[in-house]
Parts: C-alpha cells; structure tokens; sequence
C-alpha cells in the first residue's frame, strides 16, 4: 500500500506540476487578471491548497483501489484519462483563452471523476469518500469557467 501511495502522489503531483507549467502566466498574467470572473471565485491561495488536498485524497483512494480491483487495466485507463484532460485545462483556459472548450472539457472531466467515484465506491465502499473533494472543487470550478465563459 505504502508504495502504490507514493508512486500515485508522485504522478499526481508531476500532473499538477505539468499544468502549471502549460499554462504560462496563468492567474497572474494580464489576460486573467482583466477577466470578468464570477464573485464567488476564491483568493488565488486557495487554489494551490484545494489542489494539495484533492491529489493526496485521490492519491489514497488510487492506492486502495489498485490494491483490491480485479479490474486493473478499465482502473487505469479510467484514470489516464482523467490525468489527461485534468492537465490540459490548464492549456486551454489561460493560453488559448478557449472558454467555451474549456467548459466543456471540464465537465467531461468532471464526468469521469464521479464515475470513477462510482467505480470505487463498488470497490473500496468508504475509502471512495476521498473522491468527493475533488468531485466538489470541479463542480466549484465548473461554475467558474461557466461565468467567464459568459460574461467575457
């Protein structure tokens, strides 16, 4: 268990590191920065926690499900995905400024994150409760996306 846990922290946290380095400027360059975003978007701090939380959550969760699942290869190619399109988010919202593309690509992700819940929820019955963070920032973020897509 111990190992499986760090090598999916590992992943997940080289995931996070990826992103942030595919999207440039990011919330601190000018085109972010002049974006209309919605009022309930967080300070800036709590998104680099959130994330810290979610990976170390989904980093458990990963661990335990690998270790019981009979179905190993559908668990991981569930999972590539998600890693997938959660790194490319970033590429699209802050250097292509493709908000509609963005949109849709989170909620896709936001899709395969609850059936993935679902999956380990079958498998690991509460150990699939790590999942819900994620499952809630995503939606948080969802909403985000969805205002700057309209209003901007």
């Amino acid at each position: 268990m111990i190992k499986r846990l760090i090598i999916f922290l590992i992943v997940h946290f080289a995931a996070l590191g990826l992103g942030s380095a595919l999207m440039g400027t990011g919330p601190m360059g000018n085109w972010y920065q002049d974006l209309n975003k919605a009022p309930w978007t967080p300070p800036g701090w709590v998104f680099g926690a959130v994330w810290t939380v979610i990976m170390i959550c989904l980093s458990i969760a990963m661990a335990q499900m690998f270790g019981r699942t009979s179905r190993k290869n559908h668990l991981m190619s569930v999972w590539g995905v998600h890693l997938l399109l959660n790194v490319l988010w970033n590429p699209l919202f802050f250097n292509g400024h493709l908000l509609g593309i963005a949109l849709v690509e989170i909620l896709v992700l936001l899709a395969l994150v609850i059936y993935l819940g679902l999956l380990m929820k079958k498998e690991i019955g509460r150990w699939s409760l790590l999942i819900l963070p994620y499952i809630l920032w995503l939606s948080v973020a969802a909403t985000l996306n969805g205002y700057a897509f309209q209003f901007n």
